[in-house]
């Protein structure tokens, strides 16, 4: 194709004006510019990101396809010329002819490369254009343009604006030295006098969007385009001194610390010259050996700080043995070595805190009292280790706490509840990364004390893995002959734990290793009655909730029959921990209505409480009666219990003995015994012998979801049987527990004082037990024993001649 037939109308000569009229030059050979003498027809290239400016001399890249023709019809024209238009950015390829604006920037094309799929080139950019026409509406896009030349003439308020936007660009050079290179490439081409091109150049270097941009390119009249263009340059030089001041006021702080770790430094070599300061290393063995002077180091232990001070001493402070010995150092000498509090051997002052923060447990807080009776005797406490057994929430951590306040100790308390790993007992070995002490020594570590108060909770949880077993790592820490000479791992040296008081806390007895127990010294805590948890509720826990919760009690009152149903009917467990929970429910339900004005002060009573707590979760206990049905009395984690026993005749067909209820093995042979014993002694307790030749008998405990084991209910079964046999039920309000063997002996049973309070909870103020147990009977509180009436038996015997109405010698 010629230059002709590419561009037709080139011969025209149409130019524009300094006025923007078109003016047809009459004499083709009359002298012109080269940016005068441009094609009337441009081959079309989209710019998405922001238009391109007459003043602007930069790279362009574009996509090989589909460009790569565009550009080469381009390169065969002498003149290089090609029309750059602002359009929406699409996904891929060319655009619709419909997107793209009208107004664009005619450029001279230069070093134009294609690397991979895209093409590099320079554009040179010359003079606005306004599209006239669109010849090619696909690619390559070819359209009849029409030029827009700016006016040259200036007046003053163009010189004004001039004036402003050199202004703005200085300043903005002297915030960004990167726009230099701009303003050298336009005075290479242009001159200020030039006020339309100023504009665009001032325009082309601010990074305003494309749509404010293009405002500026389609703005034909000069002094309107400056206008805008200081405008833009105006944001722009604001954006430049908000960064300015960012990037001062960061690199201040740092010089700032660099000219104080610079100073430091020089500070540290001058006092270490003149011999009055030390550095690092010798800080941290002057601490540390500061640390003993007012403490009774034993010699071994003094011998092996020493050698690890020594250590220190020859090691590089980056080196990571120095870490490790330092951090050795830093536990070594933080123990209270010699360091003891003095220890309140006040007796009378001790029982006044137990009551203070106690009701009830009587019996606990006398043996607690003799305990520190022997220690005030001795002058020192120590050499017993205290394990509180009982059901949860009946203030076992509680007690603890107490005897620390009332000894004046401090106190440390940690659980072992699901503890798998010994070295929490005995460190860990300095050998592993992020290695630590054990829980004994970090106790002593934070009491600052040799003799504190140590509670293990819940040492009836702790668990074993391949990591260790912990509870016979405890064997030497509470074991009074060997924890004077404790060694932990991490320190590897003797350690003296024998003036610490360990208090121990469990809710069984069963779970702890036979050897860890062997150590310890039991008190167990069965449990409140109802008129103990009455006087908890209203001596502790009611008060302590209206504190907590700033109430006053003429605001938000409870009544002591209010407080007794819920006892009775809603919170029957051992402990008030449960009970605690539903008088917090009470408060609030109560506060809400306080707060929306529906009462001013409320009295809660016996008939609000459902109203708050909802229907009751037990109900009025009926002593079961009938032939074959007895009342035992059973122990569990959570406290005593009563547990009904129920015997019936299935059929005639068969004999033997069929049991359900979720028995235990040990209950399954315990009702095994019990049957063997009734059907070899039908004839001796004038039942019919022949009752169990041809019975198939069915024996029947309740709550059948619930698992149920242990020897104690074996009287109860033999009774429920022999009822059965007899066809006679029992005396009413009865209850009774035991083991009995095949031979009729009635053995001892455990957790009696439970079992009686259970009794008591259910109404019942008659019960048998075995003899063996007259013992645990008698040392149980007044309170406990206060209307019960009790019947020991031997041997089965004495049990039938109790249940059947026949006279007993032995009532209590």
């Amino acid at each position: 194709m010629s230059n002709d037939e590419q561009y037709p109308d080139q011969h025209d000569e149409s130019l524009m004006d300094d006025t923007n009229e078109e003016v047809v030059i009459s004499d083709p050979r009359a002298l012109a510019l080269p940016d005068d003498v441009l094609p009337d027809t441009l081959y079309i290239l989209p710019i998405s990101s922001r238009p391109f400016f007459p003043a602007q001399v930069q790279p362009v890249m574009v996509d090989a396809d589909p460009w790569e023709e565009s550009l080469e019809r381009i390169a065969d024209n002498p003149q290089t010329a090609v029309g750059l238009v602002y359009t929406d950015k699409v996904a891929s390829g060319a655009p619709p002819v419909d997107s793209f604006r009208t107004i664009g920037c005619v450029a001279r094309v230069h070093k134009a490369e294609r690397q991979n799929d895209k093409i590099t080139f320079l554009a040179q950019g010359i003079k606005r254009f306004e599209i006239v026409e669109w010849l090619s509406d696909s690619t390559p896009y070819l359209a009849r343009v029409r030029y827009l030349t700016d006016s040259k003439e200036t007046d003053k308020e163009s010189k004004a604006y001039s004036i402003a936007i050199l202004d703005a660009i200085k300043e903005l050079i002297r915030l960004n030295p990167l726009f230099s290179e701009d303003l050298r490439q336009y005075l290479g081409r242009f001159s200020f006098s030039e006020p339309g091109l100023l504009a665009d150049f001032a325009a082309s270097i601010t990074s305003a969007d494309g749509g404010d941009l293009y405002e500026i390119l389609e703005t034909i009249p000069v002094q309107p385009r400056m206008h805008l263009s200081l405008t833009l340059l105006r944001k722009e030089l604001e954006i430049a001194r908000l960064q300015h001041e960012i990037s001062a006021e960061v690199n201040t702080k740092i010089s700032e610390h660099q000219r104080e770790f610079f100073l430091k430094e020089q500070l540290k070599v001058i006092q270490k010259e003149l011999g009055i300061s030390k550095d690092d290393r010798t800080a941290d063995v002057e601490a540390f050996e500061a640390r003993l002077k007012d403490k009774t180091v034993p010699d071994p232990v003094r011998e092996k700080i020493q050698e690890e001070l020594h250590k220190l001493s020859i090691l590089e402070t980056g080196s990571p043995e120095y870490g490790v010995t330092r951090n050795y150092l830093d536990w070594a000498t933080a123990l209270p070595w010699g360091v003891h509090s003095k220890d309140n051997l006040d007796i009378k002052a001790a029982r006044e805190v137990l009551d203070s923060h106690h009701s009830g447990l009587g019996d606990i807080k006398d043996r607690i009292v003799e305990f520190l009776a022997l220690g005030a005797q001795r002058g020192e406490m120590g050499g017993s280790i205290l394990l509180l057994v009982g059901p949860p929430g009946v203030g076992k951590t509680s007690i603890g706490k107490s005897i620390a306040e009332s000894l004046n100790r401090k106190f440390y308390r940690f659980s072992l509840g699901g503890m798998r790993d010994e070295a929490e007992i005995k460190g860990h070995r300095r050998t592993y990364i992020g290695a630590l002490p054990g829980k004994f020594v970090q106790a002593l570590k934070d009491v600052e004390v040799e003799n504190p108060v140590i509670m293990l909770d819940e040492v009836d949880k702790i668990g074993s893995s391949f990591q260790g077993d912990p509870a016979s790592a405890l064997l030497e820490a509470l074991d009074p002959e060997q924890n004077s000479e404790f060694l932990d791992h991490y320190l590897d040296m003797r350690i003296d734990l024998s003036k610490a008081l360990f208090v121990c806390t469990a809710n069984q007895l069963d779970t702890i290793p036979a050897p860890l127990l062997d150590r310890m010294d039991v008190i167990r805590l069965s449990g409140y009655i109802a008129d103990e948890k009455l006087m908890i509720a209203k001596q502790h826990l009611w008060p302590k909730l209206l504190k907590k919760n700033k109430l006053l009690k003429k605001q938000l009152n409870i009544t002591d029959a209010a407080l007794r149903h819920i006892i009775e009917y809603y919170a029957r467990e051992a402990g008030v921990r449960g009970l605690d929970k539903l008088l917090q429910k009470v408060l609030r339900k109560s506060v809400v209505e306080l707060l929306t004005g529906e009462k001013e002060t409320i009295n809660v009573g016996v008939k609000d409480v459902e109203t708050l707590l909802g229907m009751p979760y037990f109900r009025p206990e009926k002593n079961l009666q009938g032939v074959g049905v007895v009342t035992g009395l059973a122990w569990t984690s959570m406290g005593g219990a009563t547990l009904s026993i129920e015997a019936n005749k299935v059929h005639e067909l068969t004999r033997g003995l069929k049991l359900t209820g979720k028995l235990g093995d040990v209950m399954k042979e315990s009702a095994d015994i019990a049957y063997s014993y009734v059907f070899s002694h039908t004839k001796s307790y004038q039942s019919h012998p022949e009752f169990f030749d041809k019975c198939l008998v069915h024996l029947h405990v309740p709550e059948g979801a619930t698992p149920k084991d242990g020897p104690s209910a074996g009287v109860t079964m033999a009774t429920a049987l022999l009822s059965l046999a007899k066809g006679k039920p029992i005396r009413k309000g009865l209850a009774m527990t035991g083991e009995l063997t095949l031979t009729g002996q009635v053995l001892a049973v455990g957790g009696i004082r439970e079992k009686i309070i259970a009794a008591k909870r259910s109404k019942i103020s008659e019960v048998i037990l075995p003899e063996p147990n007259r013992r645990d009977y008698e040392e149980l509180p007044e309170s406990v024993k206060e209307g019960m009436t009790v019947h020991f038996a031997e041997r089965f015997a004495d049990v039938e001649k109790v249940v059947f109405d026949r006279r007993s010698n032995d009532i209590h």
